[in-house]
């Protein structure tokens, strides 16, 4: 019973922090540095960092070039969703093992109502 107990705080635990987030975007950021070959010099250069936001569209990869402030708005909201998909794991497994807690305590009740009815029986 106390697991029970613990399971299900756990899990309006979990509903409030989904609650809680307030933007999230799938996707990944990424910063990128370009080698530029220069008048005058046999080495390349480095150029960059440049922020680079992809994602999935239709089955194919989409990219964005980002500013700096606006990747690291998007980091954050890239980290929101994995947050919110860790959790709702978290959530889909609490809610697994509560439902099989149920399905034991059912079947121990089960049993307790039959042998209550065999001794019944038996008596008469």
């Amino acid at each position: 019973m106390e697991e029970v107990r613990s399971l299900e705080e756990r899990r309006e635990q979990i509903l409030q922090e989904i609650g809680e987030i307030r933007a999230m975007r799938k996707g990944s950021i990424y910063e990128q540095y370009l080698k530029v070959k220069q008048k005058g010099q046999e080495e390349p250069v480095l150029r960059g960092p440049y922020w680079l936001y992809t994602r999935k569209e239709r089955g194919k990869t989409v990219g964005e070039r980002l500013s700096q402030a606006e990747a690291e708005k998007f980091r954050a909201e890239v980290e929101a969703f994995h947050r919110f998909r860790s959790l709702g794991d978290e959530y889909a497994k609490i809610t697994e093992r509560l439902g099989e807690l149920e399905r034991e305590m059912g079947d121990e009740s089960q049993e307790k109502k039959q042998r209550k009815s065999r001794w019944k029986k038996t008596r008469k």
